[in-house]
């Protein structure tokens, strides 16, 4: 161990006051690792960590271009909207509080569904976003999915769909748990045409959604390291009185168990969501 220490010597008139700036938004750090990664290189790994394959949230928008080819999605009802039918109040109004969330977002509400071409392959889509009231299932989100899934029918098309919610909306009421069964029947009559109904869980998926129609997919696929359940661990814990495993409500886990079907990384989901369109789409029940 060194007594002493060798100082740096500084140059006569040296403005110590003056500190190297470093400019923001350089770095990254991952939600679950809590590493710090480089931006650029975060970016181009499609928002992916490198250093523990974390699958960070992404919004609808850049949900749609990894997914359909450019310039091929045509919204279905953009303007579509909640309502407040119960004149809510909290610390502010609900009507407040949606405005609020379309400004930030730059969404009406918390989905976006529309036709579309996979690799030239002609399908319905329809991309959660958590960042409009944590993907949040009211009477507009639900509108939105029945419509996609009419849209589907009408026009024999497979309908996909990206999950990200913390479930129903409160704000709503009984109005936002009417969504589960609209939707859950809206995505039924896909089997009776019978139309292909993928659906893609990604992080989080909880509450009235999971307990809907994200489960209801002919195949179901979800992102690595995605937190999927009804409800939250700790209340779980609670409630059974035991110790859950540390991996619990994870997309691998339930894809052990037998719950879901696959676990793809985000930059192979388009390959593999073309690969099941064309499998469903040949088979001799849809011939």
């Amino acid at each position: 161990m060194a007594w002493f220490k060798k100082t740096k010597e500084i140059a006569p008139g040296t403005d110590l006051s003056k500190k190297i700036k470093i400019p923001e938004g350089l770095w990254v750090k991952c939600a679950d690792c809590k590493e710090i990664v480089y931006r650029k290189e975060f970016e181009k790994n499609l928002k992916v960590c490198p250093k523990c394959n974390y699958h960070s949230r992404i919004g609808v928008r850049e949900r749609i271009n990894l997914t359909a080819d450019a310039g091929s999605f045509v919204e279905l009802a953009p303007e579509l909207q909640s309502c407040d039918p119960l004149g809510f109040t909290d610390t502010i109004s609900y009507k407040e509080r949606i405005e609020t969330n379309q400004s930030k977002a730059g969404l009406k509400d918390a989905i976006i569904a529309g036709t579309a071409t996979v690799n030239k392959n002609p399908a319905v889509i329809a991309v959660m976003d958590f960042s409009f009231m944590g993907g949040s299932m009211g009477s507009a989100v639900g509108e939105k999915m029945a419509r996609a899934a009419e849209a589907a029918i009408e026009n024999r098309l497979p309908l996909i769909v990206f999950t990200s919610s913390g479930g129903a909306r409160m704000q709503e009421g009984i109005f936002s748990l009417m969504q589960m069964a609209k939707v859950s029947a809206a995505v039924g009559q896909l089997k009776r045409h019978p139309l292909p109904y993928i659906t893609v869980l990604t992080d989080p998926t909880f509450g009235g959604v999971s307990a809907s129609f994200a489960m209801l997919g002919d195949i179901i696929i979800a992102e690595p390291k995605s937190l999927i359940g009804f409800a939250g661990a700790r209340v779980i814990q609670q409630t059974i009185n035991q110790q859950l495993p540390d991996d619990f409500q994870q997309a691998e886990f339930l894809l052990k168990k037998g719950l879901i079907d696959m676990v793809i990384h985000r930059k192979d989901l388009k390959t593999a969501i073309t690969r099941l369109i064309r499998i469903l789409r040949d088979s001799p029940k849809n011939a």
